[in-house]
C-alpha cells in the first residue's frame, strides 16, 4: 500500500514538474515573424500563391517534451491575400471560403508526435468554411532562445495539403487544382 501511495506521490510530481516546464507563447503576428501561405495549381500550367493577413494564436511548448505541447489558431478568412483585388473577391464568395456565412477559420491541436531532430506531426482539428476535420501538419523546430528585447522565443514552420471538396469548396478547376498546400511559419514570444 505504502508502495503505490509513493507511486502516486512521484507520479504527481512528474505531471506537475512537466506543467512547470511549459511555457505559454503568443504567435508574433504583431511584428509580422508568423505567416499562413497557400499555394494551389492553376489548372496544371501555374500555381496561385498568397497568404491570410490577419490570423492570432497561442501555444504551449516545452523542448524537452513537445508531445505536450499545444495550439490554437484562429485565422480572419477574409484576410486572404493572393496579390489579385477581383480574384480575392471570387476567393472571398461562397464558390470558395463564403467569408460572409463563415468569417473565421479555427486549428485546435488534439496531439503532438515527435518525429525526433526537431520534427514532429501536429494532429488536430481544423474548422473551414462550416467544416471540421482532422489534419496532421509536417512540422520543424526551427530554434528557440533570447531576444535582444529582454524576452524569449521559438519559432517552427510546417507544411500540411488539404483537398478543397472535404471544406465544402464548391469551385471545381479541376484535378491538378483540386488541393491546397498551406506553408506555416509561427515565431512565438514567451508569455
Amino acid at each position: 500500500m505504502k508502495q503505490g501511495m509513493l507511486s502516486s506521490v512521484i507520479a504527481g510530481a512528474l505531471m506537475m514538474s512537466a506543467q512547470v516546464n511549459a511555457a505559454d507563447y503568443i504567435i508574433d503576428t504583431q511584428g509580422a515573424h508568423a505567416s499562413v501561405q497557400f499555394s494551389v495549381s492553376h489548372l496544371g500550367y501555374s500555381f496561385v500563391v498568397g497568404r491570410f493577413n490577419d490570423f492570432s494564436g497561442d501555444f504551449s511548448f516545452d523542448n524537452s517534451d513537445i508531445g505536450a505541447s499545444k495550439v490554437n489558431v484562429t485565422i480572419n478568412t477574409a484576410s486572404i491575400d493572393s496579390n489579385h483585388a477581383e480574384r480575392d473577391k471570387h476567393l472571398r464568395s461562397s464558390d470558395f471560403l463564403n467569408v460572409a456565412k463563415f468569417p473565421k477559420a479555427t486549428f485546435t491541436s488534439t496531439s503532438v508526435e515527435p518525429q525526433g531532430d526537431g520534427e514532429f506531426v501536429l494532429k488536430g482539428q481544423l474548422n473551414l468554411n462550416g467544416v471540421t476535420k482532422d489534419v496532421a501538419i509536417d512540422a520543424h523546430l526551427v530554434g528557440e532562445g533570447k531576444d535582444p528585447w529582454g524576452g524569449y522565443r521559438v519559432g517552427f514552420v510546417g507544411k500540411t495539403e488539404l483537398a478543397l471538396k472535404d471544406y465544402n469548396i464548391k469551385m471545381d478547376l479541376g484535378p491538378a487544382s483540386s488541393h491546397v498546400t498551406l506553408d506555416l511559419v509561427v515565431e512565438g514570444i514567451r508569455q
